[in-house]
Order: C-alpha cells, then sequence, then structure tokens
C-alpha cells in the first residue's frame, strides 16, 4: 500500500480496536510501500498486515445485517438460456 492508503487503513483499524501500527517498510522511503506492524520501532517491529487484514474481515461480518447462512461468499456465477424457439 502507498502512503494515502496507509492513512486509510490506519483510521480504519484505529475505529475497528484493531492494535497495529501502519509504516512504511523502509523507514528511510515514506514514498515506497507500507506495512502494518505490531510496534513503531524499526528494529524490533514485527509484520503483522495479513493479520490486520483478517481481523478488519471478521469485524465486518460481525457487524453485517445479515445472518451468516445468507451472506455471499464469494463471487456468484450463472447462466442465462434464452427460450427455445421450437
Amino acid at each position: 500500500m502507498d502512503a494515502e492508503q496507509a492513512r486509510q487503513v490506519d483510521a480504519t483499524l484505529r475505529r475497528l480496536g484493531i492494535p497495529g501500527v501502519v509504516a512504511p517498510v523502509d523507514p528511510e522511503n515514506p514514498a515506497g510501500a507500507w506495512r502494518v506492524y505490531d510496534s513503531a520501532d524499526p528494529a524490533t517491529r514485527e509484520d503483522t498486515t495479513a493479520d490486520a487484514l483478517a481481523s478488519v474481515g471478521a469485524k465486518f461480518r460481525e457487524i453485517s445485517p445479515e445472518p451468516p447462512e445468507k451472506r455471499q461468499q464469494g463471487p456468484t456465477r450463472g447462466f442465462v438460456f434464452p427460450p427455445a424457439d421450437d
């Protein structure tokens, strides 16, 4: 993610109460890629981006107004067959 996306992710994490520090991968290059970490210290931090994204997904599933059995689990595909003119 870039810096603007990182700001959005950071705001979303805070709103949902999910821990994490959004920071550039390379602290010397804020224009580069960003990730979610467990702490702000570049020397000791661990990447928790995957866990943070999973937590966001879980939060949205929790607050979804539809019951779990009615939620769409992925893309739905179908075919439309025109009526036969026989």
